[in-house]
């Protein structure tokens, strides 16, 4: 009896639809949250808090004393916008462990854009401080160092210019041994 030989090509395309068409959902996820984000801080109860403490959190340091003390002050504004928001640890009773990928990728968007309201803000340094304030796991961690400097990192400059002047910049990713330099510098600041 002869073997009719098997093509794998048919069933391979159905497999590559399937998989455009799962990405095709996270897109949609992420396009949702795009247009979304921080909704909640256009309108009262959030929208008059934020008016009054955006301008002193941009003169803090993240993390320092005196930033936790305006988070203190904003907490019924801050309370609001976490429920309304799952881009934030504080949503869900498991903190991050509670999130999905859509809200890991929200939440490391958003954090970047905040480091820059800072004058002294660093990513990579509020991924450490975010790691002892939230719980996480060194996994996670790296899964979110490693995502924003695919996507975010430029070797000349740090990123630092990347954010002023995005149009000149080529993004160019740095080595391994470069960002663990840097992560080093990191650790010993904290």
């Amino acid at each position: 009896m002869d073997e009719k030989e098997y093509s794998s090509i048919q069933e391979t395309r159905e497999h590559i639809l399937r998989v455009k068409d799962f990405i095709g959902d996270i897109i949609k996820g992420l396009l949702d949250r795009m247009y979304l984000h921080d909704a909640s801080k256009m309108k009262s109860p959030e929208l008059e808090t934020f008016d009054r403490f955006t301008p002193k959190l941009r003169d803090t340091t993240y993390g320092s004393d005196e930033y936790k003390s305006c988070l203190s002050e904003m907490r019924p504004a801050l309370e609001h916008h976490y429920k309304e928001n799952r881009h934030h640890p504080e949503h869900f009773k498991d903190g991050i462990l509670g999130m999905n990928l859509v809200d890991l990728i929200e939440m490391l968007c958003d954090w970047y854009a905040a480091s820059m309201r800072h004058s002294d803000g660093d990513i990579l340094k509020s991924l450490e401080i975010n790691q002892k304030r939230f719980g996480y796991s060194d996994d996670i961690k790296t899964l979110l160092r490693n995502t924003f400097i695919d996507f975010f990192w430029c070797y000349e400059c740090e990123y630092k210019v990347c954010r002023e002047f995005p149009s000149t910049c080529k993004r160019v990713t740095p080595g391994k041994e470069y960002v663990e330099e840097r992560l080093k510098e990191l650790k010993n600041e904290i």
